[in-house]
């Protein structure tokens, strides 16, 4: 039971890892602000629970110690990371940050809510 555990947190550690590297990855070399916040909130969340996961099972196993401050703050990561994710994409969006040149499809662009934001504004 201990040597599956033990491979259970180097899966965990080396998947958070990867996740990690690839949201680096996409912040630098994604085009605009909507596509490197998509990177950043989702392979960074995804990345940071896995290590803490990790991290959780690794004490738990070798120790016998449940630490409920690692389990809090997986549970934080997982709630507002992608939230504010969200809206800093609105934030952008509302602010008038242009979409890529080769994006395909503009979602708010016609939305109704949208509209009268910009009839309040002229």
């Amino acid at each position: 039971m201990n040597e599956i555990a033990n491979i259970a947190i180097i899966v965990l550690i080396i998947i958070g890892a990867f996740l990690s590297l690839v949201a680096a990855y996409g912040v630098i070399r994604l085009p605009d602000i909507y596509t490197r916040n998509h990177a950043a909130s989702k392979s960074a969340t995804l990345g940071v629970m896995s290590i803490l996961l990790g991290t959780l099972l690794f004490f738990y196993v070798k120790d016998g110690f449940f630490n409920s401050r690692v389990l809090l703050g997986i549970v934080f990561i997982f709630m507002t990371s992608p939230v504010a994710g969200h809206l800093i994409a609105r934030a952008a969006y509302n602010s008038g940050v242009k979409l890529w040149d080769k994006s395909v499809q503009d979602d708010l662009k016609n939305a109704p809510h949208m509209k009268k934001s910009a009839s309040k504004d002229q």
